[in-house]
């Protein structure tokens, strides 16, 4: 059975992700591993509603930002996986990392 690490990072700094990402790839190439991507998805402009106190009605002018999101997907090559999983990386970058089990094809379930 062999694993996929699926990785998301997301930011608002575009070229500390464009970065962080390329600096992954590379790595993972290095070492021999599989990577898929970085597949990017469209920018998510968010508006955040500041109010001036506590009452409702007394407001400032929405707060708005951009998040940009990039995927990776590395397949096989655990130890790898489990290198990228106990990485820093910086704080503008948030990192979800998901591991999925993939079972050949044919694998009778019991």
């Amino acid at each position: 059975m062999t694993f996929v690490t699926k990785l998301s990072f997301q930011s608002g700094d575009r070229t500390v992700l464009e970065k962080t990402v390329s600096d992954l790839k590379s790595l993972i190439e290095r070492k021999g591993g599989e990577c898929k991507g970085p597949h990017s998805a469209p920018p998510d402009d968010l508006r955040v509603p500041l109010y001036r106190n506590l009452k409702p009605g007394n407001t400032f002018p929405n707060w708005t930002y951009t998040v940009y999101s990039r995927q990776m997907e590395i397949h096989g090559a655990d130890h790898i996986a489990r290198e990228v999983g106990h990485m820093d990386f910086p704080d503008s970058v948030h990192v979800e990392i998901e591991v999925e089990q993939k079972k050949p094809l044919g694998h009778r379930k019991n």
